[in-house]
Order: structure tokens, then sequence, then C-alpha cells
């Protein structure tokens, strides 16, 4: 078959627009290719906002194209859009069609792409960056920073805290100290940051502090000795006893942590970082003018801020103090608990008896703010006064008499008898008895008074004295038998010694073998010494009556008096009250020595006569 012209003349145009056809989409391919070949699926690319429709948002990504991302990638919660055109954006190239030049973007996977970038700069750098804490999660919190980080409790603050729900919601800063973008897994550390700024703040704040300057903190902590104050960067210390000039019980009584106080800084160690802070520095010292305001004697008011066992302490004002000693607490009562008297925060009346401001001491006394019932019974009695009492107390010594609420005396043992031996008070008194007593001596300052029961009694030595004169015959018993003479009872509670050289005796042969107690003896008064109570005898030339003659001495008093109780006794017969007999035998005297001594004079003088 051969082609017709028709067939030819048909046949050659279409050929021609066939190749024109094939050479439109080569050049198309090709211009496609050119617009394409640096563009990559998965490249962030920068776009600008081109025009809106219902569903997508037109972006100009500069390649000859325009993507295409959704619309709800642009739009807030109430579904605006949050873009406008003419605005540049960063995009996620997800997929493009070279053949038609269709591009489909994402900013939302962009932005997770930046922020994995920008935060492993920040790691490589070291550099902060900014979160919001999300939740709290087991063993810390978690912290939006563009992707989910995890913030360690350990790493949250200097100090480890307890409550890590109170960061919830707030915006913190804090380093990068790991890092993997295969793993999403990011860990923060939020005390390195605040160790780096207290750091720098430390060094600025010990470049300018000096001793004596005042300077602003805020509290940081309280302890039971003192309160911890944040200076910027450092602590100081403010001991309690820099709190106040009077007392402080406790730092929180004055402070509570969050305060901002002025402070005076006392001393700063720069090489140990350590500040010693003063709060009562700011304040005059109240002990500048003390003893002016608190002269001697003054009476004054004040609070009573402790009881302790030997007093207490009272507050005159704040910083001044004084002690109340248990001593002068009362004058009637003799305190052995001040607390049975005194309580804290008692208000009371006191006298100042002492100032020392060297020590910074005040003495004060409670008792003398009141009447003293000892110069008020001084004023009325004196010695020589008759006064009757009722015995409060017995000891070995003696007896107390309550005279007056408030005021005793003591009757000694040596006062209850003039010639009479005493073991105990209790033969003469007891308890509860109501006695009639005489003063022989008052002290009012020292709160003493001595009385005596004797006194009021009559005196056997001077009564028989005063009856009979040296030279008399007089008839007695021996009442001790001594190496150096006999003893001889003369009347009831009077006695004389009769020294041994003026005995008759046959050789040097001894008393105890001529004389026994009891024995009967006719004897001659040769000296009566008023002012020492002495009585000399001498049994020289006198008969003596016959041993029928001799009476029987009375049981009772032979079971008083034993040759092992009784001491050598002075001249006169009569023994010190003071002496008390011992079960045991009781050593020679110095006032039996004197005895002995001034009958052997008094017997050598007779001779010579």
């Amino acid at each position: 078959m051969v082609d017709s012209p028709d067939n030819k003349q048909h046949n050659t145009p279409a050929g021609k627009e066939e190749s024109k056809s094939t050479v439109s989409r080569n050049q198309m391919r090709e211009l496609v290719e050119e617009s394409f070949q640096h563009l990559r699926e998965g490249d962030v690319v920068r776009g600008t906002i081109v025009a809106f429709n219902d569903n997508d948002v037109v972006v100009d990504i500069g390649f000859k194209s325009e993507g295409i991302i959704a619309r709800s990638e642009f739009t807030d919660r109430d579904g605006k859009l949050t873009v406008k055109p003419g605005d540049e954006v960063d995009v996620l190239v997800e997929r493009f069609d070279e053949m038609v030049g269709d591009i489909r973007l994402s900013r939302e996977r962009a932005a997770k792409i930046r922020v994995w970038e920008v935060l492993e700069t920040a790691y490589r750098d070291g550099a902060p960056v900014r979160g919001k804490v999300v939740e709290r999660v087991k063993g810390g919190l978690a912290v939006d920073i563009g992707v989910r980080a995890f913030l360690p409790g350990s790493l949250v603050d200097l100090r480890p805290t307890r409550r890590l729900e109170d960061y919830v919601g707030e915006e913190i800063e804090a380093k990068i100290i790991n890092f993997d973008r295969r793993r999403a897994n990011v860990v923060l550390s939020r005390k390195v940051m605040l160790e780096a700024q207290i750091s720098t703040l430390k060094d600025e704040t010990l470049a300018h502090l000096e001793e004596g300057a005042i300077v602003t903190g805020t509290v940081k902590n309280i302890t039971d000795y003192g309160v911890f104050i944040d200076l910027g960067g450092i602590d100081g210390l403010l001991h309690v006893t820099d709190i106040s000039w009077g007392r402080v019980g406790h730092p929180s009584e004055y402070f509570k942590v969050g305060d901002e106080v002025k402070v005076v800084v006392l001393r700063v160690d720069k090489e140990k970082e350590r500040v010693s802070l003063g709060y009562r520095q700011r304040f005059e010292d109240p002990w500048t003018h003390v003893d002016a305001r608190y002269p001697v004697g003054k009476k004054v008011a004040g609070k009573v801020t402790n009881v302790v066992d030997y007093g207490a302490f009272v507050e005159l004002e704040e910083g001044v103090e004084g002690l109340i000693h248990v001593s002068e607490m009362s004058w009637t009562k003799k305190v052995k608990n001040p607390k049975s008297l005194l309580h804290a925060t008692q208000e009371v009346e006191v006298v100042i008896t002492e100032v020392d401001i060297d020590k910074r001491r005040l003495s004060l006394s409670l008792r003398q703010a009141e009447p003293n019932p000892w110069e008020e019974f001084a004023t009325r009695f004196r010695v020589g006064s008759k006064v009757k009492g009722v015995v409060r107390n017995l000891t070995d010594f003696g007896a107390f008499v309550e005279l007056e609420p408030g005021v005793d005396g003591l009757v000694h043992v040596s006062d209850m008898a003039w010639t009479r031996r005493l073991t105990h008070p209790s033969e003469v008194v007891q308890k509860g008895q109501e006695i009639e007593a005489m003063i022989i001596a008052m002290d009012i300052p020292s709160q003493r008074i001595s009385l005596s029961i004797k006194e009021l009694m009559p005196n056997e030595w001077d009564e028989f004295a005063t009856s009979h004169q040296v030279g008399d015959e007089v008839e007695g018993f021996v009442t001790n038998v001594t190496d150096f003479g006999l003893f001889v009872e003369l009347a009831p509670g009077v006695e004389g010694l009769c020294h041994i050289s003026e005995v008759e005796r046959r050789g040097n042969q001894a008393l105890s073998g001529s004389f026994e107690r009891g024995q009967r003896v006719r004897t001659r008064l040769i000296r009566i010494d008023w002012n020492e109570k002495r009585i000399g005898l001498s049994l020289r030339g006198i008969p003596q009556p016959e041993p029928s003659e001799k009476p029987a001495v009375p049981e009772l008093e032979a079971e008083e008096i034993t040759v092992d109780q009784v001491p050598e006794q002075a001249a006169t017969g009569t023994e010190t009250p003071e002496t008390e007999v011992a079960q045991t035998e009781v050593p020679e005297t110095p006032a039996e020595e004197g005895a002995e001594e001034s009958a052997k004079a008094d017997g050598e003088g007779q001779q010579e006569n």
C-alpha cells in the first residue's frame, strides 16, 4: 500500500507536534531538577507565608515553587491564625514531587528539629537553657525546654529539698549535663547554675565586706546557736550572743526565715570564707550608764527572766540583768529552792546592792525591798533583855528559839546551866517548848542572837562564895582523884581543888591509895577567885571524919560521875558547860592545868606562912 499525497500531507504535521511535546516535557523536567537540585526530603528551610485557604497555608521556600502546610499548625487554642502573609517561618520538607513541583511542608516538625539543634549547641557550649517545670516525677521533675527533659531531685537546689512539688509551674534556668538526641534523653542540673552564680556573687561580696560595715541580708536559717544570714553569695553567722544586749531564749524570738535585716560585720576571714555578724552592735550598750541609772541602794522594778538553784535573774531593762542570790530572797525564810518564791516573767521590786561595770554584774536583794524584822526587833530589845520564845530546833551544840516570826536566837549548850554537865540540849529543853531566856549578844547585820537560860537561874557558885570566906572549914565529897590533887564537891554544883601539896600523906604515896571517889572529907578554904570562879582547898592540919562516919553517896550521882568520864577540872570545882562528856577518857584541859598551878601556889604560900 502506497501512501497518498493526502496521507503524506496529513502525517507530516503530527510528527512535528509530537516532537515539540517531547521537547517541552524534557525541558520542564530539567527545570524542575534544576530547581530541586539542593532540596531533599527531611531538610529544614526558611520560608515566607504567601497565602491562606480554608485548610492550608501556602509558604514560599525560595525554590521557584511553593509548598503547603496544614492550617492547624498556625492556629492557637482558639483557632486563630498566629501568622500573617510575609512572616518568615522554619519548615520541614516532608515530601515533594519533582515532576509536578508539589511540596508538602511541616512547621511543627521543623520546630522540633531546630530545638534539638539548639539544645545540642547549648550542651556543647555549656550554655544555660530555660524551661517550665511540668510535673513531679519519680526521682525529680519533668521540665519542658522545647523537649521533655529530666531534672533530678538532688540537682534542683544547692541543698536537698523534700517539697519538689513546690517547683511545678515555675520557670527555671538550668544546664544540660547529659544529652542523647537519638534516645531523646536530656538531663538538667539547676544546682550547677546556682553554684556558678553564687561563686561569682560570693567573690564580689567578699571583696566589698569590711569589719564595722553595716550590711543588709536575708535570714536563711535559724538554729539554737544563731542565725545564718545570706549577704549575697555567702552566709554570715549572727551568733545568739550578738543578737541582743539582753537575754535571748532562742533566736526565733527575734527573727524568722526570709526576714531582711541590717547587721554589723564583726569579723571577716576571706581565706576560710567566714563572716561573723552582730545585731546588737547597732545599738548603744545599755551598760554604759548603768552605774548612774542604778546606784547602790536604789529600789527598782524588774521582771524575772530565769530561776536557778542559787538564785533568780531579774531584767531591769533590755540588756541589763541582775542576780538575786538565794540568801537575799527572804528575811524570815531559809530559802532552799528559789522556785518556791519566784517564777519566770514575775514582776518584782528589788534593791541594788552591788554594781560591777567591768564584769557587767548587778547584785540585787529582794528582802531589802521589804521591812527587816531583825532591825525592828533590835529597836525593842537589847543585850540583857528577857525574851520568850518557842524551841524550833535542837542540835548537838544548842537549841534554836523562835523569838518572833523570822527572828531566831541560839541557846548554846554552855548557856543552859551553870554547873551541870549536859551531853545534849534535850536534857534541859524540848522541841516546841516555850522558854524564857536572856539576850547575851546581838549581831543584827549577821542576823545572830545569842541567848542564855542560865542567866535567869540562881548561880550556885556565887551563893557559896558569898556565904563563905577564906579560912572556913567545910565538908564535901571527893568527886575525882587525879595525880595533882583532889576535886571536892562543897555544895551542889560547887567544886574546889585541893592540890596534892595540901594533902598530908606518907612519902610519895599516891592519892588514889588514900582517897576514893565519894569519900567524905573536911577541908579549909584557902583561896576564892571571883574572876575565874575557882576555890582552893587544903586538908593540912584538919582532922578527917572517921570512915564509919562516911555516908553513902547517892547511887544516881555515882552513876552520872565516873572516874573515866570526869576530866581534870579547874580549881574552882566548876566544869565548863562547853565540855561535852564523852564515853572515853577526856584529856586534861588548859583550865585544869591552870587550876593545878593555882592550887599548888596557894599550898606553897600557906606552907611558908
